[in-house]
């Protein structure tokens, strides 16, 4: 029997044109690389530690141009250190959960937390268990709301982890925000998860940034990679939204357009993890 928190329907994953169109992941990949020469006008860091995180069926190669474009804008980042990543197998999160003490202890300061689809849930969920150790979180396309079927990746996911995406004991707890700054950078366009699965609808610390780009090359969108700096490089203790005045109004999308109805009755009705069966 299912628990009483599974909803009987759910929307669509993204369809077959959104699909088509994850090629676009090459060009953003390239487009980034081709503007390095750009990349000086991007907001700098503090030289805090940075931990990166990947997606699902991906390793610290999918992130390596992040951490690269980070590092030259005077952040530490770091890879997760795992290899490629197979979904929420026994010690993924401990061995995670390691990396982040290592490095807070390493550096004396918080750590950020960048997480890419499956990885952001990662962070979400560390930053809930150490929120001491982590300065702010953000993820990259990362469906911590909604059904874990309105993405095009789950039959990849349990093959890859090895057990079922359960409703009751998976996904609701993931809805809980973490208790420190969380941005959430998203694509309406996005043909692997449904960007109503990446919505923040908590109003204090938390913010949604909207970009146009595949889920396959969000981590090296150089919109994505700016928003990126831009939330990082905020002195400690002090965040504050996006601001979307002037030329980024034109690349970054009005968040509130994307914002839905059913995104805040599920932030009230799944405040805390669903009772067992």
């Amino acid at each position: 029997m299912r628990g009483a928190a599974e909803p009987a329907r759910h929307e669509p994953a993204p369809g077959f044109l959104l699909r088509m169109m994850e090629a676009r992941a090459v060009w953003e990949h390239y487009a980034t690389v081709s503007m390095m020469p750009l990349w000086a006008a991007a907001p700098k860091g503090d030289g805090h530690p940075v931990l990166v995180l990947p997606g699902l069926a991906a390793g610290d190669a999918t992130t390596a141009l992040m951490r690269r474009f980070l590092s030259s804008r005077g952040f530490s980042p770091s890879g997760w250190g795992q290899g490629i990543n197979l979904g929420l197998r026994e010690g993924v999160i401990e061995r995670a959960h390691d990396r982040l003490r290592d490095l807070w202890q390493e550096h004396g300061r918080p750590v950020s937390l960048v997480g890419w689809s499956l990885g952001g849930l990662y962070a979400r969920e560390l930053a809930k268990h150490s929120p001491e150790m982590v300065r702010l979180v953000i993820t990259l396309g990362s469906p911590f709301t909604g059904h874990p079927r309105e993405t095009n990746a789950w039959r990849l996911y349990e093959f890859a982890s090895g057990h079922r995406l359960d409703w009751h004991d998976f996904h609701g707890p993931l809805r809980s925000p973490p208790p420190v700054p969380t941005t959430s950078i998203f694509s309406p366009t996005d043909g692997i998860v449904a960007w109503r699965c990446s919505v923040e609808n908590r109003r204090t610390l938390a913010e949604n940034i909207v970009v146009q780009s595949s889920h396959l090359g969000l981590g090296a969108h150089p919109a994505a990679l700016y928003a990126i700096a831009d939330r990082l490089a905020q002195p400690e203790d002090r965040w504050e939204p996006f601001h979307r005045e002037g030329w980024r109004q034109f690349v970054y999308g009005d968040p509130e357009a994307y914002r839905h109805p059913r995104g805040t009755a599920e932030a009230h009705a799944h405040a805390q993890p669903a009772p067992a069966e």
